[in-house]
């Protein structure tokens, strides 16, 4: 069998086994994010932490829930670090500097999973499963509920209540993410992925010498780094190391965690807005962009012209020899359009149109899937935006969902788009115009350029993934990504909930003849070019001046 062939052959078991899910867990969330009923362990937490569940909020109520819980988080997991020295289970790891210490908290709790750190060479087992991993949990359960809030927004009226924001975090964690999880790390320990507190073990080389291993829990932290579309790897190697993937299967079913919540929140969506095919438009939006990418992403490895490159098959440097082009490329493009950013390969390896296409997906803001939660409720903006152009169009106003779109909801999409945009380029800006950020490419050029480019695309972004080159453990990128993250993260959540708040409040609007239609082919096909040509306007200056240029060169 062909490699090109073997890597159509597994794209297309992943879209089948995302298939079978969509349905049963798509309802099943709904069902979760609408109950009224709360179990024992959760009302203990509740009890914990002085919530009222039951207690509906209004936007700025569930908006300081969402801060307060993640300012408490960084605080902790900074703490945590500082303090390893002393924890049991340190593995002998010294306390993690202040600059990486904050860069971490901030990373982990927007999300983002950025490391600027090895990691079997500094986080003992106590960071790595009551730090690293708790946030895993909680920092995808807040995406989820930020998002279930808005989709109460576009189903309520006449009311600006939105829900608990405690529940609503509670419940996804508890009902959705910990019971996969479960199930994903036995899939993954049966693969050969490890689970263990070893300590670290001197293993001698086939080729001579020794090299330090440490063990850890690792499998449990693997499953909710993919599930929760966060990435941060319990090795440096991430998902490229065997301890993490092991196996052609392990590597697919990875994959199919990272798309899996993502893709079935649409369902989520039509069920709790009362329209499924509501849910479907989104969903083929989000899919035609996804295949689409990893059409493209397969064809611009494996087709890459050079005598070397043909002689093995496609552009193979960077990429494990165990999982192939066809992988790695499935892969990588899950990681960069959804939120996830773990690797199975090296990205900065990748061929300079390959690269384009990883920024690319960032770039777009990563709705296609996306995170969970923030990949449908970051969807939902450009929904808006494009019934507010389809209106200007046609010289009528807008409306979604049988809501108005009107001055204040369109300020709000707009502000959204805008944040990730002005914190890319200015970050970006900075770094090159200084002269000391410069210093840490490893590349000269457009690629040295795409490195800075990628490290704040993706720090933005709440993706996590870099560009290998790049030295970002120094007091400037840890600061500023640092940053990024936190303002990537919970800035458009500030306009999220305050939209989700005005459309709550507005009374339905009656469907006429001039409706558009939005759980059309038509609505779906203007909504896709409306997020290209959107992020083509504002990110084609600084994709020319790297990955197209270094590209154009090769």
């Amino acid at each position: 069998m062909s490699p090109v062939t073997a890597g159509v052959l597994q794209l297309l078991a992943l879209i089948a086994a995302l298939a079978l899910a969509y349905r049963p867990l798509g309802d099943y969330m709904a069902r979760v994010y609408s109950s009224e009923k709360h179990y024992g362990p959760e009302k203990w937490i509740y009890k914990a932490v002085g919530a009222n569940p039951s207690a509906e909020m209004r936007w700025p109520a569930y908006l300081r829930g969402v801060l307060a819980f993640s300012a408490v988080s960084v605080l902790f997991l900074y703490a945590l670090q500082r303090a390893q020295g002393i924890l049991p289970g340190s593995l002998g790891f010294s306390a993690i500097d202040p600059d990486q210490a904050f860069n971490t908290a901030a990373s982990f709790v927007a999300n983002t999973n950025w490391q600027s750190y090895y990691g079997e060479q500094a986080m003992g087992h106590v960071v790595q499963t009551g730090g690293l991993a708790v946030q895993n949990f909680v920092s995808a359960a807040v995406g989820m509920a930020v998002a279930v809030a808005l989709v109460r927004g576009f189903a309520r009226s006449r009311t600006g209540e939105l829900g608990n924001f405690w529940a609503d975090l509670v419940r996804g964690t508890v009902r959705i993410l910990l019971p996969i999880s479960v199930i994903g790390a036995i899939v993954l320990v049966a693969c050969g992925a490890i689970q263990n507190f070893a300590g670290i073990h001197e293993v001698s080389q086939f080729m001579g010498g020794t090299q330090q291993w440490n063990g850890g829990a690792v499998a449990s932290q693997e499953v909710i780094k993919e599930l929760g579309t966060n990435g941060g790897g319990y090795f440096n190697a991430n998902s490229a190391h065997p301890f993490e993937n092991p196996t052609p299967f392990s590597n697919l079913f990875e994959i199919f965690l990272i798309l899996l919540i993502p893709f079935a929140m649409t369902r989520t969506f039509g069920r709790m807005v009362g329209n499924l095919r509501q849910g479907y438009a989104i969903l083929a939006t989000m899919g035609v962009i996804w295949v689409g990418f990893t059409a493209l992403m397969m064809w611009t490895e494996f087709a890459h012209h050079g005598p070397a490159l043909q002689a093995a098959g496609g552009a193979m440097e960077g990429k494990e020899t165990r999982f192939g082009i066809g992988a790695s490329a499935i892969f990588s493009v899950a990681t960069t359009l959804t939120s996830t950013g773990a690797v199975n390969s090296f990205h900065s390896s990748y061929t300079g149109l390959g690269g384009g296409i990883q920024l690319l997906g960032m770039q777009l803001g990563e709705i296609a899937p996306g995170g969970v939660g923030s990949g449908l409720y970051g969807m939902l903006i450009m929904a808006i935006i494009a019934v507010f152009i389809a209106g200007l169009m046609v010289g009528r106003t807008p409306e979604y969902l049988g809501k108005k779109i009107s001055t204040r909801e369109i300020k709000l999409a707009a502000c959204y788009i805008l944040i990730t945009p002005a914190l890319v380029l200015c970050f970006t800006a900075a770094a090159m115009a200084l002269p000391t950020p410069g210093n840490s490419m490893a590349n000269p050029g457009a690629h040295g350029f795409s490195e800075i480019l990628y490290a704040y695309t993706s720090g933005a972004n709440n993706n996590g993934s870099a560009f290998a080159g790049l030295n970002a453990d120094t007091q400037w990128f840890n600061s500023t990504i640092g940053i990024a993250m936190l303002l990537g993260r919970f800035l458009p959540m500030v306009f999220v909930l305050a939209l989700a708040g005005s459309l709550a409040e507005q009374k339905p609007v009656p469907e006429t003849a001039g409706t558009l239609r939005t759980d059309k082919p038509l609505y779906a096909g203007l909504l896709v070019g409306t997020i290209l040509i959107i992020t083509g306007l504002t990110y084609f200056p600084a994709l020319a001046l790297g990955p197209l240029a270094e590209g154009l060169a090769s």
